[in-house]
């Protein structure tokens, strides 16, 4: 039996937008734009020798939760375009993607975080240390996915 305070796997959130996806996709495919989406992340930079977001591309984020500031390393993993982009956190092993979908009325956009590999030993001592435990943060991270996904329809609609 999994303990009241383990980490979810597969944290979701998903948002209809009256935009084609090509529109959408110029939003979501440049991390560099994290900071205008996600209220975690204050800053993102492409790593030195990385000119453009790509397979493979590498950057680097300065996040925040409350009063708590680190920063994160990551990598893309996957780089479909129009249809999904994903990266890798190194400090934590996390996966957070944006999938598109082609709707009647323009695109449904899902961001996930997932941890098929479950989560680091720092990550897990750092979430229940500073964080509030696993189940508190995960509900920090679903509600600043859907304040992401809300900032990213509010662009696309403009």
């Amino acid at each position: 039996m999994e303990s009241p305070d383990a980490v979810r796997s597969v944290l979701e959130q998903t948002i209809d937008i009256a935009a084609p996806v090509h529109d959408v996709w110029e939003l979501v495919s440049d991390v560099r734009r994290m900071p205008d989406w996600s209220p975690q992340v204050t800053s993102t930079r492409l790593r030195s020798g990385f000119e453009t977001c790509a397979l493979g591309a590498q950057f680097t984020n300065r996040n925040v939760h409350g009063e708590l500031e680190w920063t994160t390393h990551a990598e893309i993993v996957r780089f479909e375009p129009e249809h999904e982009l994903a990266f890798r956190v190194e400090e934590n092993w996390a996966v957070w993607s944006f999938r598109l979908d082609p709707t009647d009325d323009g695109t449904r956009l899902t961001q996930r975080r997932e941890v098929p590999d479950g989560i680091s030993d720092l990550s897990h001592e750092l979430t229940d240390g500073f964080m509030g435990g696993q189940d508190a943060f995960s509900e920090s991270l679903l509600a600043g996915m859907g304040e992401t996904l809300a900032r990213i329809k509010t662009a696309a609609e403009a």
